[in-house]
Parts: structure tokens; sequence; C-alpha cells
């Protein structure tokens, strides 16, 4: 069976070589990410927080409050979920979730680049104008 042509390749589209650039070095900072294995979307955050005696110094004026305690949150179908972390496992975790955002800037680059690339395909002007509500002629 003859394979099908992948029509996602740069080869079949044809891509200025500056958005194929920019494209092939947002690759190899993807590929840094796979390397290191692991991602965690949420984020940690430092808390104080005061206890329930009456005369502890969290209840003083100026307070001095407990902590610092480490909270990982994030949302699963539109609930909140929060875990208390360690400090070791803060240290393992906060690369985990920098490389979750560092993922998501670079997918959002990378719609960015291909919805130019796509904009900018010569083959839209060779279009011939059809009326309103009417399908484009094959070519």
């Amino acid at each position: 069976m003859p394979r099908a042509k992948d029509l996602c390749h740069p080869e079949t589209v044809r891509v200025a070589a500056s958005y194929q650039a920019e494209a092939e070095k947002i690759a190899a900072e993807l590929a840094a990410i796979a390397a290191t294995g692991m991602i965690l979307p949420g984020s940690i955050t430092q808390r104080r927080t005061r206890c329930g005696r009456r005369n502890c110094a969290c209840h003083a004026d100026p307070p001095r409050l407990h902590g610092p305690y480490w909270q990982w949150t994030r949302k699963v179908a539109a609930k909140t979920i929060c875990r208390w972390l360690t400090a070791d496992q803060h240290r393992d975790y906060q690369a985990w979730i920098d490389n979750d955002r560092r993922l998501r800037d670079l997918l959002a680059r990378l719609e960015t680049l291909g919805a130019a690339a796509f904009d900018a395909d010569p083959r839209w002007e060779r279009r011939p104008r059809t009326r309103p509500g009417q399908p484009p002629e094959p070519e």
C-alpha cells in the first residue's frame, strides 16, 4: 500500500525560512523539556498561618505567623485541588511546574507561528473570489 503524503511536513507546505528557523528553536526547547521527563500543572505558594491557640505569638500585634509552609494548587474539573508539601518536595517539584509553564508558553508560540505561516501562504491570493455563502471552486 503506498504511503500517504504527510501534509504537515514542512517540505509539503512551503514555509518561510524565518518561520522554519523559529519552529526549530521551539522544537529544541521542547526536546529539552522532554529530556527532563516531568511536568506538573499548577502552582506552589508559600503560606504562613495562624493557629487556634489564643496566647500564641501568631495572634499578637504585629503577628508572627507560623510557617513557611508550601502548598501546591491546581484545578481539576473546575475544582481546586491543594496539597501541602515539605521543603524538599517544594525544591523537587518547582522545576516540574516551571517546565509546565515553559511548555505552555512554547506551545502558544508554536500556534502563533503556525497561524502566521498559514496566513502567509501565497495560495490564498490565487483563489478566485466567490459570492458569500458559496463554496470556493476546486482547483
